[in-house]
């Protein structure tokens, strides 16, 4: 699968905010060809609030079990709450021996290095992941604009409760 169908998908949300670094863009260069989604239909980034979801192109200096450099691997990242993590993980640890290979392509794991705050990894989603993915994305952004409306109902002070 794409990752041009993954974008398409989460474009597609209603009050999606992307964040697509690019060079001259005023974001880090370690950042650009990244994607960073959030709920936002104002336009603009929540100050509290971390993105629901990321698509990474690339190693980054503390997370590179994924093995991303090579060319045509990018890994979806998404929020999905500690009890979703930990029944996802099983799902992608199911015949697996030994630690997670976060390197595997096509297999949903804990994130390598957020897992344990409730985000799941997949390295270029395929046939198996896709539709799984898809709606783990679909229930982040739901999570995401839920947290937001709570804000806005308590005036928008302080941290909303987590889901």
């Amino acid at each position: 699968m794409s990752m041009q169908r993954i974008l398409e998908t989460v474009r597609a949300l209603d009050g999606v905010l992307e964040l697509a670094p690019t060079e001259g863009s005023g974001f880090p260069e370690l950042a650009w060809g990244d994607h960073f989604f959030y709920y936002a239909p104002d336009g603009k980034v929540p100050e509290r609030e971390q993105p629901y979801a990321t698509i990474v192109t690339k190693d980054y200096p503390d997370d590179t079990a994924s093995d991303l450099d090579p060319e045509g691997r990018w890994r979806l990242n998404v929020h999905v709450g500690k009890a979703v993590a930990a029944e996802v993980a099983g799902e992608g640890a199911e015949g697996a021996a030994g630690p997670p290979d976060f390197a595997a392509t096509d297999v949903l794991l804990p994130h390598p290095v957020y897992g344990s705050l409730g985000w799941i990894a997949v390295v270029v989603p395929g046939e198996r992941t896709f539709d799984r993915a898809v709606q783990l994305l679909r229930d982040a952004h739901e999570q995401a604009r839920r947290r937001a409306e709570r804000r806005a109902a308590a005036g928008g002070s302080g941290k909303a409760a987590e889901d």
